[in-house]
Order: structure tokens, then C-alpha cells, then sequence
């Protein structure tokens, strides 16, 4: 899964750091503790799993009789919904409940609580030894969040870190955090089998378990219906998507749901995270070129170019069968972009397996890459198994110089389409100018464009003019006559 960090109730425009000192920033704190309602505030760090799991939990929440706020200082509960995949995301939320420790002192009754995969993992740590929280909930565990409160507040410890085999949180209608209104989330599966030997998400999240499709269907219909114009179908592996009717009625799998998602409406673009390269079919290929509501961008994890490595990461396919595979999705889709995930200097990697890796990112043409250099994460196959063995000075030498060769193909790659007009959805004002809408296109480029008479969740065709590395550039032009 892609990595970012978020607050999904802190409006960063509203409220910078450096201004919660203004009288804007507490009259507004003010307001909010004196009509006596508790509130929750939450951060999600890691990937978009999280994020949609922060929806799930302020769901719950809210039917427990809490709202959420954008000011820590409000909050009767700070809750951090955490990743362990790698052990910066870690470090990153134990600097967040130092700050949260202090603000605990100063105000007697504010509980904490600790989501997600780190909680799963830290449990004992988190409660015990460092005593930084209140409650430690795992990823299947949310609906547990108010009875744990009510333990927290009688004085004991709430925790549970029970991994399910049937939950999916399929009954409950997430709250949108999102400012936006135009792009969500939808979880379609949780959990993974794969067993990377890198990975510590199988014992964090559980094994796979999929949603009932309709569910998810009545999900993103309801989202359309309410304004939404773009999901995003979520799972560690989403294209190991498959579901069974109860009685042998039925059975879907990942290609059948894309399909039905697209039936909903032509105006309801359907994206996917996180393809494994072992899953992804021709009957998946074949239906995103069926239906142009389908984004054509696949994020296609390779971790590495070498077949060596590749067997020691228990990845279950080789240099020359993943490449096999890229070749198969240009060939069915030829305007599909394709993303991936690297990493550098796994244990006995040499300079033959990094040149290996070097040049599959060069074979497979990636428009963007998340690229890491390896760390051991504790309770992993590799960890029980492998040295750590490439020092860290090679390590990131050799991130530096995959890094310098994805921004070189990204480069190239976004410079190929200038020219070209784009459909793209209007998802926000441009960072750097309040002139300027930015939205993406199909293969999850970003295009920036001058505002006109447009606004935010409309389809506009925009011609690309300039690009950088990560963004395109472009202004707004008739639609096509085939259009």
C-alpha cells in the first residue's frame, strides 16, 4: 500500500501550527468545549487502509454520541491510527504521543488510544512500559472503540487485539473525513496471505477476508448519489478479491466487481489499490479497457528486480515472469500507467541484484515508484531468517541512485504527454495558487489548470502544455466531438 501521513479532522488551511495561538483559533476552541459534547480527534498514518479506517472508527463513534474536531485541545479523545510497516512511520507516531503525553498532564480525563497495525504489534509496550496511552485497539477491532472508552474512563486499561476471520465492517456506512466531497475510499477486503517475507501486514491485519459485494456496491452507489464522482477500491491485495454466496448462489471475483462498480454510473471513476503481481488477471486487464469509467493506472508492486531476491522476499514470481506480466498490460491497455513499489538493499542483496532492479524500473517504464531502502521490521520472516547484512551507507546509495532513475522516467514520461488532452476530475484548488483547480487524469497524473468557470467535482478536458517530474500542466478545452 502507498504510505502518507494525514489528519483527517485537522483542516491544515484553518489551523497551522503556528497559529493556534490566535484569537481566531480559540474562539473557535472555545465554542466548541462549552456546548458540551465530546469530541474525538484522530490522525491516520501509513496507507490508505488507515485512512479508510479512520472513516470506519468515527462512524462508530459518532453513534456512540461523539463529534469530531479539527483542535487537539478540544478533544476528549485523541486517537492515532498507526502503521508498522516501516520503522520511520513508527518513530513518526511515537513523537505524536510524547506531544499528546504532555497535553494528558495539563488535563486530567483526556484519553488516548492507539490504533491499528503498531498497536497490534506494541501492545504491551504502548500500555505498560511506556504507559503513553489508554487504549490500544487492533484493525478488527473498532467496534469494540466504545466499551473500551468506558473502561478507559473507570481507570483500567482498554485493549483488543483480537484478529477476526469474518470482519470486514461491511454494515457500517463510514463517516467521510475527507474536506473534498469528490474522491472516497471503499475497503473491499482486509488482510493478506502472502507472507512477504519482509512484510509485517499478515500479522498485523490478519488473513484475507472479503466483503459481501453488495455491500460495497450499495456503498458506492450511496457515495455517487451524495456527490461523489471518484472511489477507490481498497485492499492489501485487492485483485485477490473473491466472495461466495452463502448457499453456492454465486461467486464474484475482483474482475466481476469492477464490472458491477462501473455499472453504477458513467460519472463514477473507479480506481484499485494494491494489485499483487501474482493475482492480476486478463479478465482484470480486459475489463478496465471495457469500461472508460475504469481508471487505466495499476500500482503493480515489483520490491525487486532480482529473481534471488525475489525468492528470498517469498514475492512468488520472478524477474522474467513479472516482466512478462508489464508487457501484458501495455499490450491490453497501451495508455495504462503503471506504478510500483521498490526496495533497496534487502538482506544479501549484491550490486548484481541492485543493477537487477535497476533495470526492470527501466523495462517496465513506472510513472511514479515508492522507493525505501529496507528495514527489518521485528516478527517478520526475514527477521527470523536473514541478516540484515547490506550496511546502511549502501543502502541508501543504491535509493538514491533507483530514485534518480525513476525521476528521470517519470520525467520522460509525463514530457510524452504534452499535447495530449486529458479528462480529468476537478479535486481541489492548486496549492500553489488559489487561480488554479488540480485534478487527475485516468492514469493518476496530476493536472494543473487555470480555474475559469469551472468548479470542484466537475469533468473538464484539459490540454497539457508543460510538466514537471509530478505534475502536468495544462488549460481547458471543448470536449472532443466523440465525447
Amino acid at each position: 500500500m502507498k504510505l502518507y501521513n494525514d489528519n483527517p479532522t485537522l483542516d491544515k488551511k484553518m489551523l497551522p501550527e503556528d497559529k493556534q495561538g490566535d484569537v481566531f483559533f480559540k474562539e473557535q476552541l472555545q465554542a466548541q468545549q462549552q456546548d458540551g459534547q465530546k469530541r474525538f480527534y484522530i490522525e491516520s498514518y501509513g496507507c490508505q487502509m488507515n485512512f479508510s479506517d479512520s472513516e470506519i472508527v468515527a462512524s462508530i463513534l459518532q453513534e456512540a454520541g461523539y463529534a469530531s474536531t479539527k483542535y487537539m485541545d478540544a478533544a476528549d479523545l485523541i486517537l492515532v491510527n498507526t502503521c508498522s510497516i516501516r520503522e520511520k512511520a513508527e518513530d513518526t507516531v511515537r513523537k505524536r504521543l510524547r506531544i499528546f503525553d504532555k497535553l494528558k498532564k495539563e488535563r486530567p480525563g483526556l484519553l488516548v488510544g492507539v490504533l491499528g497495525c503498531m498497536a497490534e504489534r506494541l501492545k504491551a509496550k504502548l500500555l505498560d512500559e511506556e504507559k503513553l496511552v489508554d487504549l490500544v485497539l487492533g484493525p478488527d477491532a473498532y467496534r469494540d472503540l466504545p466499551n473500551l472508552i468506558a473502561t478507559a474512563e473507570d481507570g483500567d486499561k482498554g485493549i483488543n487485539v483480537f484478529l477476526s476471520r469474518e470482519e470486514t465492517y461491511a454494515d457500517i456506512s463510514p463517516v467521510r473525513l475527507s474536506d473534498s466531497g469528490v474522491t472516497a475510499f471503499v475497503t473491499i477486503m482486509r488482510g493478506c496471505d502472502n507472507m512477504c517475507s519482509f512484510c509485517v501486514v499478515p500479522f498485523t491485519r490478519g488473513r484475507e477476508r472479503s466483503r459481501d459485494p453488495y455491500s460495497i456496491l450499495a456503498e458506492c452507489q450511496d457515495l455517487f448519489d451524495r456527490g461523489f464522482r471518484e472511489v477507490t477500491l481498497l485492499g492489501q491485495n485487492v485483485d485477490s478479491y473473491h466472495w461466495e454466496h452463502p448457499e453456492g448462489l454465486e461467486q464474484v471475483d475482483f474482475a466481476d466487481l469492477l464490472e458491477k462498480t462501473a455499472l453504477i454510473h458513467p460519472d463514477l471513476r473507479i480506481r484499485f489499490s494494491t494489485s499483487h503481481p501474482k493475482d492480476i488477471t486478463d479478465k482484470v486487464l480486459i475489463n478496465m479497457g471495457k469500461y472508460e469509467n475504469i481508471c487505466e493506472y495499476i500500482h503493480f508492486p515489483v520490491q525487486s528486480g532480482s529473481s534471488r531476491i525475489l525468492k528470498k522476499m517469498n514475492r512468488t514470481y520472478d524477474r522474467e515472469w513479472y516482466m512478462n506480466k508489464i508487457d501484458r498490460i501495455y499490450e491490453l491497455l497501451p495508455n495504462c500507467a503503471v506504478s510500483s513499489d521498490v526496495i533497496a538493499g534487502f538482506c544479501t542483496e549484491t550490486e548484481e541484484d541492485h543493477q537487477d532492479t535497476l533495470s526492470i524500473i527501466e523495462h517496465s517504464q513506472y510513472s511514479m515508484s515508492y522507493m525505501f531502502f529496507y528495514s527489518e521490521r521485528p516478527g517478520t520472516l526475514a527477521a527470523r531468517k536473514y541478516e540484515d547484512d547490506v550496511p546502511l551507507e549502501v543502502k541508501k546509495r543504491r535509493l538514491q541512485e533507483i530514485i534518480r532513475l525513476q525521476n528521470q522516467i517519470s520525467f520522460a514520461h509525463n514530457k510524452k504527454d504534452i499535447g495530449k488532452t486529458f479528462k480529468v476530475l476537478i479535486e481541489k484548488v492548486s496549492k500553489r495558487s488559489e487561480d488554479d483547480f488540480a485534478g487527475r487524469n485516468s492514469q493518476n497524473k496530476m493536472i494543473v489548470f487555470p480555474r475559469e468557470n469551472t468548479e470542484i467535482g466537475q469533468y473538464v478536458y484539459v490540454k497539457v502544455t508543460d510538466c514537471t517530474q509530478a505534475t502536468l500542466r495544462g488549460h481547458l478545452v471543448p470536449a472532443p466531438e466523440e465525447a
